[in-house]
C-alpha cells in the first residue's frame, strides 16, 4: 500500500510539473505573438479602408493629397522579381544538378562551402558589389542592376535546396532507367528532376520570398534619385554623397508622409 501510494504521488507530481511547463511555454508564446497581432490589427483598422481598386491602378499622389495608389511600386517589384528569376533560377537549379549528379567530392565540397558562405552574406553587400561592377561602370542606376543583385542572392539558396532535394531521389530510379538504356542526361531530366520537381519549386519560391522583401541592395543599384533637383550642386559621382542624398530623400518623404497622412502611411505599409 505504501509503495502504491508513493507511485501515485509521483505520478500526480509529474502531471503537475507537465501542466506547469505547458502553461509556461504557452504564455511565453502568447507574449511573443501578441505584439505582432496588435500591430497587424492596428494596421487593418487604420489602413484597410484605403485599399481599393485605385490603390492597385493609380500612381501615388503628392504628399498631403487624398487618393492615389502604388501601381509603380507593384509593377517595379514584379519587374525586379522577373529579372532576378531569369538570372537566379537557371544558374541555381543547374548548379544543384551538377552538385548532386556530376561533381567530384573535392569540387562539390568547395562549391557547397562557397554557397553556404554566400547564403550568410548580408544583402547590402551584394548591392555594393553590383554597384561597383555595374552601376559605376555604366554610370547609372537601372532595374537590370537591381535584378542582378537580387539574382545573385537567389543563386546559393536555390543551388543548395536543389542539391538536397535531388539527393533524396532513390538511386533505384536512376539504375532502372540506365538499365533500360536511357541516356544519363535523359534520366536526370525526365526522371530525377521530375521526381524532385516539387522540392525544387519550393526552393525557388523560398528564394523569391527572400528577395521580395529586400531593399538594401536596391539602394545601390535600382533606387532612382529622389528630390534630385534640390541637390544639383552635389557631386553625383561620389558614392558617399549619392547614398547620402537618397537617405535624406527617404527620410524627408517618410516623415512628411507619416506625419501628414497617417492613413496613407498605414496603407503603404500593408502593401
Amino acid at each position: 500500500m505504501t509503495m502504491n501510494s508513493s507511485r501515485a504521488d509521483n505520478h500526480h507530481w509529474r502531471e503537475v510539473k507537465n501542466a506547469l511547463a505547458s502553461t509556461t511555454t504557452f504564455v511565453s508564446a502568447l507574449l511573443v505573438i501578441a505584439p505582432l497581432g496588435l500591430v497587424f490589427f492596428h494596421l487593418l483598422v487604420n489602413g484597410a479602408s484605403s485599399v481599393n481598386w485605385d490603390f492597385f491602378t493609380h500612381l501615388p499622389k503628392p504628399v498631403g493629397e487624398a487618393g492615389g495608389g502604388m501601381v509603380n511600386a507593384i509593377a517595379g517589384s514584379l519587374e525586379l522579381l522577373a529579372l532576378a528569376s531569369i538570372i537566379g533560377i537557371p544558374v541555381g537549379v543547374l548548379g544543384g544538378v551538377y552538385l548532386a549528379e556530376y561533381g567530384t567530392a573535392r569540387v562539390n565540397w568547395m562549391l557547397r562551402f562557397v554557397a553556404d558562405v554566400l547564403n550568410g552574406v548580408p544583402s547590402i553587400t551584394w548591392g555594393v558589389v553590383v554597384y561597383g561592377l555595374v552601376v559605376l561602370r555604366f554610370k547609372g542606376f537601372s532595374a537590370y542592376a537591381g535584378g542582378l543583385a537580387l539574382g545573385l542572392i537567389m543563386i546559393p539558396l536555390i543551388l543548395r535546396t536543389t542539391e538536397e532535394v535531388i539527393l533524396l531521389v532513390p538511386n533505384g530510379y536512376r539504375e532502372a532507367a540506365l538499365a533500360l538504356g536511357v541516356a544519363r542526361w535523359k534520366t536526370i531530366v525526365h526522371i530525377v528532376m521530375k521526381t524532385a520537381s516539387k522540392g525544387i519549386i519550393t526552393g525557388i519560391l523560398l528564394a523569391l520570398a527572400r528577395i521580395g522583401g529586400e531593399t538594401a541592395p536596391l539602394l545601390f543599384t535600382a533606387f532612382e534619385p529622389l528630390l534630385e533637383s534640390q541637390f544639383e550642386s552635389a557631386d553625383r559621382r561620389a558614392p558617399a554623397a549619392d547614398f547620402y542624398l537618397r537617405d535624406l530623400a527617404v527620410r524627408r518623404l517618410a516623415s512628411s508622409g507619416l506625419g501628414r497622412c497617417p492613413r496613407a502611411g498605414h496603407r503603404n505599409f500593408l502593401r
